[in-house]
């Protein structure tokens, strides 16, 4: 149970990121120079860990190399600047939507990957939670049925099928990470190797992207503040407890857990900002809350 409160904190932290990432994007600042800043800020900490390795980096699997460029590459960089480019392409209520089933992506890969035991009692239990995790999303289902354009015609207007192969690659990337991140922990790594490699690897593969966005380094002292706030929040302390629970939980509840972000920011809407707090929404987070529990405590 420990493991699944450890990562339900690391969505809290989360959601209390977003507090300051969507301001920020609001204010102009575009999302890369937001998640360049945040692993630049957070290779350089990690430095010191990885100098520490230094002398057992001869003795690293390519395999395990290439696992460390999957969770930071893809999952902690290229999957973030997806899902947002997404939303320049489809409606954002869909792109919303289409987030949720990130857990189909890591439950299927932690059976054929770490070889864990999928029983038909988790399939029940995570149909319930995911349930509860789009009745927390209810206004986004709402927005998409009650829009002028119906869901055929949002995918055949231009940039339609782009919008889709974002938000896939994304879905996947997160879930995948998830899984991959479960196998670092089973082949023997710390904590604290794998936010390093994690950060130091995303941070690798966003270079490439640096001439494309000639804003960097060009903000105020004060978006500076922000994204070193963020590190400290979302970067530092919520992944210290997210590793840190996945080590206590299997992937495929791991990824159960991580449903929770959504009702998280709702919850820090409401605490911070006076947003409204729903039925329906206090409904989808009991749904999940008892799936969740069920799956915790049955061990499924």
């Amino acid at each position: 149970m420990l493991g699944f409160f450890l990562i339900i904190g690391a969505c809290v932290l989360w959601a209390i990121d977003t507090l300051i990432r969507y301001p920020l994007m609001q204010g102009g600042v575009d999302s890369f120079a937001i998640v360049f800043y945040e692993h630049l800020i957070l290779s350089i900490i990690f430095l010191v860990v990885f100098f520490k390795y230094l002398p057992k980096l001869n003795r690293t699997k390519p395999v395990h190399i290439l696992l460390f460029l999957f969770i930071g590459g893809v999952g902690s960089a290229l999957s973030t600047l997806t899902f947002t480019q997404a939303f320049n392409y489809l409606n954002p209520s869909l792109v919303i939507l289409l987030q949720k089933f990130q857990p189909v992506v890591a439950i299927s890969l932690a059976h054929f990957v770490l070889k864990e035991r999928i029983k038909k009692e988790f399939i029940l239990w995570a149909i319930v939670c995911l349930t509860g995790a789009l009745i927390i999303s209810y206004q986004d289902i709402y927005n998409l049925i009650q829009s002028d354009e119906r869901l055929s015609e949002m995918l055949i207007r231009p940039g339609a099928i782009l919008g889709l192969l974002l938000v896939f690659f994304s879905v996947f990337g997160w879930g995948a990470s998830t899984v991959f991140g479960k196998k670092l922990v089973q082949l023997g790594y710390q904590d604290e190797q794998i936010m390093a490699g994690r950060f130091l690897t995303g941070f690798l593969c966003l270079i490439p992207f640096i001439p494309f966005h000639h804003d960097l380094f060009t903000h105020t002292v004060d978006v500076y503040g922000k994204v070193s706030l963020m590190v400290f929040v979302s970067g530092l302390l919520a992944m210290y407890l997210y590793y840190h629970g996945l080590r206590k939980v299997s992937a495929r509840a791991c990824s159960i857990a991580e449903l929770f972000f959504p009702f998280m920011a709702v919850i820090v809407n409401w605490l911070v900002l006076d947003a409204t707090l729903s039925f329906q929404q206090l409904l989808g987070g009991a749904v999940l809350l008892m799936g969740s529990l069920v799956i915790q405590i049955k061990h499924y």
